[in-house]
């Protein structure tokens, strides 16, 4: 019988507990989900260590956008490593690529030295890697332990064909991880088209502010945005979503 892992993406410590809650062995906390996630405060990280007891993994992205990095980000980077140590993070979650979309090997072995033995996810800047095999085997030199993809494509149940070759190309050496779209409608059929044992979602639903007065015209940063409604991980979705796999 396979053993599967279930990791959450977690835009707060809220989510945090209550992906535990549903079960969820580890959690990934990011800051700003709408620009795919960066780095968290000292604070948020401290507190999710304080409240969970599952591992806690955090992403060190200081911008949204493309992942290649100036030497002024590196550095920044490097400091949130350490900081994120300090806090007692469990791993990390990071990616940097060259300008033709290749791993940056320079700067993730930099990275990779800094995080001092912390497990290290590369994020879904792979999914922006423009030979994908070629990338796996240079994450697996570098000691990478996990790679989140969605197999290049928007989500993961669109991308299953190419997860499918990259689970059997990566022989045990390093764990690919889908993630992107993954939800208690598709987990099982995933699982079963590609052989892959560990997931990645957020089994986020609307949460409406308690605000009595409101002024939507006024925005607070980008217009467009409801910022009378946010999303948070519940319990009972990640439990849903788990158990669609577990029982088949």
């Amino acid at each position: 019988m396979k053993e599967y892992k279930f990791e959450v993406c977690a835009n707060s410590v809220e989510s945090c507990i209550e992906a535990e809650k549903g079960g969820a062995g580890r959690v990934e906390l990011c800051a700003s989900i709408p620009e795919g996630g960066t780095t968290p405060s000292y604070g948020e990280i401290v507190m999710a260590r304080r409240m969970i007891g599952i591992k806690l993994h955090v992403i060190i992205r200081p911008r949204g956008g493309d992942f290649i990095y100036t030497p002024l980000e590196l550095s920044t980077m490097v400091e949130d490593i350490r900081m994120a140590r300090m806090a007692g993070a469990d791993g990390l979650v990071f990616g940097c690529l060259t300008a033709d979309g290749d791993v940056d090997m320079a700067t993730m072995a930099r990275l990779m030295a800094a995080s001092d033995g912390l497990p290290v996810t590369f994020h879904r800047a792979f999914d922006r890697c423009r030979k994908p095999f070629t990338a796996l085997e240079q994450l697996v030199g570098l000691g990478v332990k996990h790679i989140l993809t969605s197999g290049q494509q928007p989500t993961a149940p669109e991308g299953a064909a190419l997860l499918k070759e990259l689970q059997v190309k990566s022989a045990g050496r390093i764990t690919i991880m889908a993630g992107c779209g993954v939800n208690e409608t598709n987990i099982r059929q995933l699982a079963d088209s590609t052989g892959i044992t560990e997931f990645h979602f957020s089994a986020r639903e609307k949460k409406k502010s308690h605000s009595l007065l409101q002024n939507p015209e006024v925005a607070m940063g980008s217009t467009g945005i409801d910022e009378y409604t946010r999303e948070v991980t519940t319990a009972a979705r990640v439990r849903r979503t788990i158990a669609t796999l577990l029982q088949g």
